[in-house]
């Protein structure tokens, strides 16, 4: 069996997202969709178990898909759940020198036993990205293309309880 992991914020899960997602599962056996914390990130419009909930929700017809939460190193979890693969999504050739190096630093720390497989944005996603989507959702923004129905209702929800509080004191 292979098993693959597509680690990320998805703070919110996009289209983008579920379309790598989609294409994983006929790739690999079993995908895990790993919600990792991110120290680079400064706070989330969403707390890593509204993630795991949202992904949850929108990944429940794929039946070799979970979903998952971690915090530490992907080659940890990687070993952890028996997984040598993580799925990687490249929007553009600019994605592909950070992604690489990440790709490489976990080969790596792994002693050479967890691969990285890129797959390219299709075409109608390749501009998107969370924060572009949570940027556009402050303003009022229509989001309606970018994510599906629930998690649209979600985010707009949410950026209406950060102005009823008055600011965007964001979830960590």
């Amino acid at each position: 069996m292979i098993r693959a992991i597509y680690p990320g914020s998805f703070d919110p899960v996009t289209y983008g997202h579920i379309d790598v997602i989609k294409r994983s599962a006929k790739m690999f056996d079993e995908v895990i969709v790993c919600v990792m914390y991110n120290h680079e990130k400064k706070g989330s419009l969403f707390s890593a178990d509204e993630r795991v909930k949202m992904l949850q929700t929108v990944t429940a017809d794929i039946p070799n898909v979970r979903v998952d939460s971690y915090y530490g190193l992907l080659v940890d979890y990687a070993r952890k759940v028996g997984a040598h693969v993580s799925i990687r999504g490249l929007r553009a050739v600019t994605d592909f020198e950070y992604e690489l190096q990440i790709a490489q630093t976990n080969r790596l720390l792994s002693g050479g036993n967890v691969d990285t497989v890129f797959l390219t944005t299709s075409l109608e996603y390749a501009s998107l990205s969370s924060s572009s989507v949570r940027e556009i959702a402050s303003f009022g923004g229509d989001i309606s293309v970018c994510v599906p129905p629930v998690i649209e209702k979600l985010v707009k929800e949410r950026y209406k309880e950060l102005a009823l509080a008055g600011g965007k004191d964001e979830q960590q």
